[in-house]
């Protein structure tokens, strides 16, 4: 797995609760303006069954 979709991984686990984009961007260090770069590793890890969107947007790690 890229390092990148580690780092994502691991900013959801220690928010501790579901997660926003936002709060994944600034856990990761990234600029709120441009954390659209997140989204193509984000909708990856979703899709891969990593991640799971929960209905309010919000985003926490699969078992």
């Amino acid at each position: 797995m890229p390092a990148e979709c580690q780092r994502i991984l691991a900013a959801v686990r220690a928010a501790g609760s579901p997660a926003a984009t936002r709060q994944i961007g600034e856990a990761l260090g990234v600029d709120t303006r441009v954390r659209g770069k997140l989204e193509p590793l984000r909708g990856k890890l979703a899709d891969h069954g990593r991640l799971h969107k929960r209905p309010d947007g919000k985003f926490t790690v699969r078992p």
